[in-house]
């Protein structure tokens, strides 16, 4: 977890989020003003977590940039905690609040390991 942790600390400024722990499921809440459920894409690659979004900006045409801060595209590859294997995972997005809630894989039951003589 403290490895997540320290890679959100590495979004680029204008990106904030929030990782949050249950016994079940991680909840990571990302702000993507701007950005749709039809402009994310989040997919889970080995033991990475890859978020891809895009949001539109609307220019009036009497206007040009003196100041462009507020990029276009988020491209980013978080590690996973360990356990995290993206079955089951979800995600949803509402005025550009972006929440995936990545289940932790259920720990094996104990098995008793027989020792021979």
């Amino acid at each position: 977890m403290s490895t997540l942790r320290d890679a959100l600390r590495d979004l680029p400024d204008a990106v904030f989020a929030d990782v949050l722990e249950s016994d079940d499921a991680y909840l990571l809440v990302l702000d993507l003003p701007g950005a749709t459920d039809e402009t994310v894409d989040a997919a889970v690659e080995g033991s990475r977590l890859r978020i891809e979004a895009r949001r539109e900006k609307a220019v009036p045409a009497e206007f040009d940039y003196v100041s462009e801060e507020r990029s276009l595209f988020l491209d980013v590859e978080l590690p996973l905690p360990p356990g995290v294997t993206g079955a089951g995972a979800s995600g949803s997005i509402d005025r550009g609040v972006l929440e995936l809630e990545l289940p932790k894989a259920e720990a094996a039951p104990e098995t008793q390991i027989p020792i021979d003589d």
